[in-house]
């Protein structure tokens, strides 16, 4: 039987390297729009984060999410992702 090879992403705010699975990613659309990629299909320039209040906050403080994205991010994002640790 074929093993399922762990698939690694970097948390763009802790640098902490995760499973793919344990990050949400953060997309910029080719239309300039910023989403939450839950499934992380979109097209579009990505950047993945840890779902941990500590790091959320700390993306929000530092614009690590604007700069990594190139654009500017807004506090609707950061409530949805707030509000997915919620769920």
């Amino acid at each position: 039987m074929k093993e399922k090879k762990k698939v690694l992403r970097t948390c763009v705010v802790s640098k902490e390297v995760c499973e793919k699975k344990d990050l949400v990613r953060i997309v910029r659309t080719p239309e300039g729009e910023v989403k939450v990629d839950l499934k992380g299909k979109l097209n579009g320039r990505g950047a993945y984060l840890k779902l941990d209040l500590d790091i959320i906050n700390m993306a929000k403080k530092t614009k690590a999410l604007d700069k990594k994205l190139e654009t500017e991010v807004n506090d609707e994002i950061y409530e949805e992702l707030i509000n997915l640790l919620n769920k």
